[in-house]
């Protein structure tokens, strides 16, 4: 097994920019796996690309539309009004079914065949909207059946899991990445780089992370 290589689930976005970049200073060679599954925000897969770029780490797109497809969500369908607010019950309407059950998935799949067993992704427990494909157990349990399913020892890092946002935008700083993950990336549901539109749900997290951990950095 080559523990020198990595996998990273990257959709240029804050929590898998850090990820690369995390990755970059655990493993020697560190490579970046993005995805159009139809979201309305995918200009986030432009900015991943130029991202890989400036890093220095080999990238390549999937196009896995039909996940898109599979399910009413307000990322994917146009029709759908996107939810500000989480609702008593349930998840926002930004939650996409399987998205980072089939990601990995395919992950898994595309590092096999490069023989690397190494896979980060940016899934948050802390975080994580109410998503339930961010959850700590599912993380855990996945791993377990992707090992089953071919035969191998994959390894899923999930750096950011226990981390909020304002410990994630902590690490981006440590990592000397925090100028380029707040002017770069995408994480705006409307598909505004850098700050964004201020109030989709991942906006409003993302702004409120940071203020926190510049208010923090005063003190």
């Amino acid at each position: 097994m080559n523990k020198k290589r990595a996998l990273v689930v990257f959709s240029g976005g804050q929590d898998s920019t850090t990820c690369l970049f995390w990755a970059k200073r655990h493993f020697e060679e560190v490579s970046a796996l993005s995805f159009l599954y139809g979201q309305k925000h995918a200009k986030e897969v432009e900015l991943a690309r130029e991202i890989a770029r400036k890093a220095e780490v080999s990238f390549e797109v999937m196009d896995v539309s039909f996940i898109g497809a599979l399910g009413r969500n307000s990322l994917t369908d146009p029709s759908v009004r996107m939810d500000e607010e989480k609702p008593e019950e349930g998840c926002l309407n930004t939650f996409v079914p399987g998205r980072n059950l089939f990601f990995l998935s395919i992950a898994a799949v595309y590092a096999r065949e490069r023989d690397i067993h190494h896979l980060v992704t940016g899934v948050s427990q802390t975080d994580f909207s109410g998503y339930p494909d961010c959850r700590d157990a599912f993380i855990k349990s996945l791993n377990v059946t992707l090992n089953l399913a071919m035969d191998e020892q994959f390894s899923i890092h999930t750096p950011l899991m226990w981390l909020d946002k304002a410990e994630t935008w902590a690490l981006a700083d440590e990592l000397g990445v925090l100028e380029l993950v707040r002017r770069d990336t995408l994480t705006c549901y409307n598909g505004i780089p850098g700050d964004g539109c201020g109030h989709c749900p991942a906006c409003k997290l993302r702004r409120e992370g940071l203020e926190k951990y510049l208010k923090s950095k005063n003190l």
